[in-house]
């Protein structure tokens, strides 16, 4: 069985890995209990920015414009070397309210579900944590 080393990493490796995932997960309260949703995003300028239907839940619990904190996260593990990384952001969500922007980011990222209207949100990373899993020789 591999065994696997925990490396901590800077927040600029974090992002860097955070940029090249497809995929991640938003996290943010609905109805006071946790909600989990899987999502694209890419990160330009620092933010992550989403694409997605789910976003209405949390665009509600935004109030409108006013800002939630939420985290999201992604990872790429190789479940049999036991290898690969993970990186959580936790920060505010806004809704993204710009044309130029929201056309710009309806470009780059792709909704999933046709037919479904999409919101575009952005996190400003506040806390920027993970690891990289690597083999440990032995």
């Amino acid at each position: 069985m591999a065994v696997s080393t925990a490396e901590h990493l800077d927040r600029a490796e974090l992002m860097r890995l955070l940029a090249g995932a497809a995929v991640g997960r938003i996290v943010f309260t609905r109805n006071a209990l946790p909600a989990i949703r899987p999502v694209n995003h890419l990160v330009e300028d620092g933010a992550v920015v989403l694409r997605t239907r789910f976003t209405t839940q949390l665009t509600t619990a935004m109030g409108g414009s006013s800002p939630v904190v939420v985290a999201y996260e992604a990872d790429e593990i190789d479940v049999v070397r036991r290898v690969g990384w993970s990186v959580v952001v936790v920060g505010f969500a806004r809704p993204v309210t710009d044309p130029d922007r929201i056309a710009r980011y309806e470009s780059l990222l792709q909704s999933w579900v046709d037919g479904e209207k999409a919101t575009v949100v952005s996190i400003e990373p506040e806390i920027v944590t993970g690891v990289r899993l690597v083999e440990r020789s032995c």
